[in-house]
């Protein structure tokens, strides 16, 4: 079987095939950042589900499992069969070798951290332009004993005398991990299996794709109606932008406020559409209604699924208005369907429902409309500039879904709403006024459900505490508590301990993603 033919219906494609990896969703970002399309696909994903694809290669991910252990996954015999290059990485490279005939058993030492790799075929196109020696990340207590028939050893470490190994029909394994920073060059060796191995043309530009994605929408929605549900994030935004592009007037958006919104949001949102967009727009005020569904819900996965059905009942309330209407177009976008479990990421644990996601009923009337749903964020933003919106636009912090309803713990009222809408104008002030706003992924308050004791003058207090919450990250996959200056966290707790009623005592959240998410529900 070949699937190297150019087809109507996508562009030339790299299979991320994941066996558990935490770090699939970092390899299939250095793919694409080498312009190169790529997905991400469970380990036993059938032929059918990718035959639509322009398959240029497959990577097998890392995993935590052994092959030689009790119902450890393997690769579908598909993926040995299409005559594409394959790079195994760490137990993408060992099961790769135990499928194909070879031997992998536990290691006596095992091999974690840097390690000095020594290449013996340096000739490889893998190896173009890069050293006899490299460092290389190591994660690994299983060893290769016994190569498959036809497969030599290219490199080698102290520990692991067969780290890189390769055949005549390019299948490929490596012992370490190219795509994680501390592997200087492994970025390089990603490279030339894309370009060098694979022939792949680099054509995964915010250029081509805005082009194809004109064309994609144009094909599924035809004659029909589409109403974007618009949020005033960049997710939504784009979107609509992209959509409008490929029809017109065909498409209406539809803005909800649904009284979760931050200090002043709404006329901002409508503002700035309104100065920089020419799309049809209704506004919604259903304040009330969400806040009455919300009422004395704790759990935030319930949240969650009432805050998205909510979504879709009045989207379709407001479609009758319009006459007949076919889609709802969404700013979903690859994180969102990683971490919400799905039929395509049934490998993984769910994290959390995103509210456009598994949040969505399943009755719901309209078909989905989701031309960013295999985009990261940065992708995003370079399609929105591509797009020519505005910087202003492209370039505001992720906001979630769900509101500010995720970020009051505990029952959700309007007063605790305040209380945080408050907290939360006073932190991003002084990030902006201090220069900072760029530098962050995210950055905001959350009004926790415990009281503290404080003073005030001479008087006990028992007032709410805030935690303010900022990182700096590259997709939301992974995130890094930003080291703001003490400075302006002192400006921040004074200010929001003096103006804001009912607080009396501000924290800082000093924790990554993971083992933490970057909100707290």
């Amino acid at each position: 079987m070949n699937f190297k033919q150019e087809n109507n219906t996508s562009s030339e494609t790299i299979l991320v095939m994941d066996f558990g990896s935490q770090y699939s969703q970092l390899i299939a970002r250095r793919v694409r950042e080498n312009n190169v399309y790529c997905e991400i696909v469970n380990h036993n994903a059938p032929l059918d589900s990718i035959k639509h694809l322009c398959i240029k290669g497959i990577i097998l991910s890392g995993g935590p499992a052994s092959v030689y252990s009790e119902n450890a996954p393997i690769a579908p015999e598909w993926v040995y069969e299409i005559d594409v290059p394959i790079l195994g990485i760490c137990y993408g490279m060992q099961v790769m070798v135990h499928q194909l005939g070879g031997n992998v058993n536990p290691s006596n030492k095992k091999e974690f951290g840097h390690s000095e790799l020594n290449i013996s075929d340096i000739k490889h196109d893998l190896f173009n332009d890069i050293d006899l020696k490299i460092q290389a990340w190591m994660s690994h207590g299983d060893k290769i004993t016994k190569l498959p028939e036809g497969f030599n050893t290219l490199a080698f470490t102290n520990n692991s005398p067969i780290a890189v190994i390769g055949d005549s029909y390019n299948r490929i394994g490596l012992q370490f991990h190219p795509e994680v920073s501390h592997t200087p060059l492994g970025n390089k060796i990603i490279n030339n299996f894309l370009y060098k191995i694979c022939g792949c043309s680099g054509k995964w530009t915010p250029e081509n794709f805005v082009l194809n994605s004109i064309n994609l929408i144009r094909n599924q929605i035809g004659d029909g109606k589409v109403i974007c549900a618009l949020s005033g994030g960049v997710d939504s935004l784009v979107a609509a932008s992209l959509i409008h592009k490929a029809i017109g007037d065909q498409l209406t958006c539809i803005f909800v406020n649904n009284g979760l919104m931050r200090k002043e949001e709404p006329e901002r949102i409508l503002e700035t559409f309104n100065k920089n967009m020419n799309i049809n727009l209704i506004y919604k005020d259903a304040s009330e209604l969400f806040l009455t569904k919300l009422k004395s819900v704790i759990d935030p996965e319930e949240k969650r699924k009432i805050i998205g059905k909510e979504f879709i009942r009045v989207f379709e309330e407001q479609s009758l208005n319009l006459g007949e209407v076919d889609f709802l177009a969404q700013g979903t976008l690859y994180p969102d369907v990683i971490e919400s479990k799905t039929s395509e990421n049934e490998i993984s644990a769910k994290i959390k429902t995103h509210h456009n996601v598994g949040g969505l009923p399943e009755n719901m009337k309209l078909d989905l409309v989701e031309p960013l749903r295999y985009l990261f964020k940065d992708e995003v933003r370079n399609v929105g500039l591509e797009l020519g919106l505005p910087e202003e636009m492209v370039f505001r912090q992720p906001f979630p879904g769900p509101g500010l309803a995720i970020r009051t713990l505990g029952e959700v009222t309007k007063e605790k709403l305040d209380i945080l809408r408050d907290s939360d104008w006073i932190v991003m002030d002084e990030i902006k006024s201090n220069g900072l706003y760029r530098d962050l992924w995210q950055s905001f308050a959350v009004l926790t459900d415990t009281h503290t004791v404080g003073v005030s003058g001479d008087f006990r207090t028992y007032g709410y505490l805030i935690a303010i919450r900022a990182v700096t990250s590259a997709d939301a996959m992974t995130a890094d508590w930003a080291r703001l200056p003490y400075d302006v966290l002192s400006k921040i707790s004074n200010r929001i301990a003096n103006e804001v009623k009912d607080v009396n005592r501000v924290v800082y959240d000093i924790t990554s993603k993971p083992p933490g998410t970057i909100e707290w529900e």
